[in-house]
């Protein structure tokens, strides 16, 4: 393979893995590796469409005056993911305004920022944020493109499971389908003149094959871990006597609430609870779930002395439980991160290891006719 041919598959990988990071940020509502603003809040920093580089929150130690973080805002816009700069901080947590407006989101009526809201923060060079021009903008054409797919697809056939997030996985399964189909039909006009040593060499790679599936797989497991879980907001009323209300505690005392965890997938979860401010606690704070089962834990929120309303946030961190969950504990005392990463190696490793032995290691063959093929997949392989 030549250097040309290297390099336009290097281009064509980046492509693919900024899609799919764009799309799993949005399955996952967490940006993974790039995210985008779509409004001028930001400029000049950024103008309304543009992208920027998302350092997940789990990878950030500590954030100070001057960082542009994405949060889970309340009121901005109706709430929602928001990118803004910290301007500020206080007893009461980050003060954020973004940078073509005059007031601070406080200002506006948006609670202090709490750590636990963060789920990225803007890489930068040096303090220069790293800014992908007009990536939104594609993106946001490519969303509505899809979204209009997906409605004409659901009232074709009369299916509304084919619309949002379930939808287009459909939609997407069934493309691949159908790609596959049309480039078989395509790949079976190849000639048979350079006899079976040639045909082995134009053959599908399996490895090719293998790793599009345990990628499937691990994605799929990864939305399975991460998309049920996030961070609980509990907000209380601080109040000089008791009340029938669970949210209204008298001040200086502790109420206990019902938590329910649901698993409402076929294998066991491990699930552990985190606390992420002070005065709040869940016991047990960690639970095993059995397939489609549900348990409860007691949180218990603890009122400060001064009356007022005050926001208290849980952490809820989901594994499936292919790994004996005292293990799992011990990897997730390292990070919430390691046990998605062992388990996911574990699960594309092992699909990996057992298409070997059942298909081998020959490349896939299809006995073809005299014609001539200029697909884009062929053309990659040759």
């Amino acid at each position: 393979m030549s250097t040309k041919q290297y390099a336009k598959l290097g281009i064509e990988a980046l492509i693919v893995v900024i899609v799919l990071a764009l799309f799993l940020g949005q399955l996952l509502g967490q940006p993974i590796l790039l995210s985008y603003v779509f409004t001028g809040s930001m400029a000049p920093t950024m103008d309304p469409g543009d992208g920027f580089v998302a350092v997940p929150s789990a990878l950030v130690t500590e954030y100070s005056e001057g960082d542009v973080i994405t949060f889970e805002a309340e009121e901005i816009q109706g709430g929602g993911l928001t990118t803004h700069r910290i301007v500020g901080e206080t007893e009461q947590g980050y003060v954020t305004r973004g940078d073509a407006n005059p007031f601070t989101d406080q200002d506006g009526g948006e609670p202090h920022v709490q750590e636990a809201q963060i789920v990225a923060k803007a890489g930068t060079v040096g303090s220069t944020v790293i800014v992908v021009p007009h990536l939104g903008t594609v993106v946001m054409g490519l969303q509505d493109a899809i979204e209009t797919v997906q409605q004409q697809a659901a009232m074709l056939f009369g299916f509304q499971s084919l619309q949002g997030t379930q939808g287009l996985a459909y939609l997407l399964f069934g493309l691949s389908v159908l790609a596959y189909i049309f480039e078989t039909m395509r790949e079976g006009g190849k000639s048979r003149e350079r006899g079976r040593s040639r045909t082995r060499e134009n053959g599908t790679d399996t490895t090719l094959i293998l790793v599009v599936l345990a990628a499937v797989l691990m994605i799929s497991a990864t939305a399975a871990m991460v998309v049920p879980a996030g961070t609980e907001q509990f907000g209380v009323v601080s109040s000089q006597s008791a009340s029938e209300n669970p949210t209204v505690i008298q001040q200086g005392t502790t109420e206990n609430l019902t938590y329910i965890v649901p698993n409402g997938g076929l294998v066991p979860t491990v699930v552990f609870l985190e606390s992420e401010t002070d005065g709040i606690e869940a016991a047990p704070d960690e639970l095993y779930l059995e397939g489609q089962s549900s348990l409860n834990a007691t949180v218990s929120i603890t009122a400060p002395p001064e009356t007022g309303y005050y926001r208290y946030f849980l952490t809820e961190h989901r594994y499936l439980a292919i790994l004996p969950p005292s293990l799992i504990a011990d990897l997730h005392g390292i990070h919430p991160w390691v046990p998605l990463g062992v388990i996911n190696g574990l699960l594309g490793g092992g699909i990996y290891l057992i298409g070997r032995v059942v298909i081998g290691t020959d490349r896939v063959r299809i006995r073809s006719r005299d014609r001539p093929s200029s697909s884009f997949v062929s053309r990659l392989f040759e």
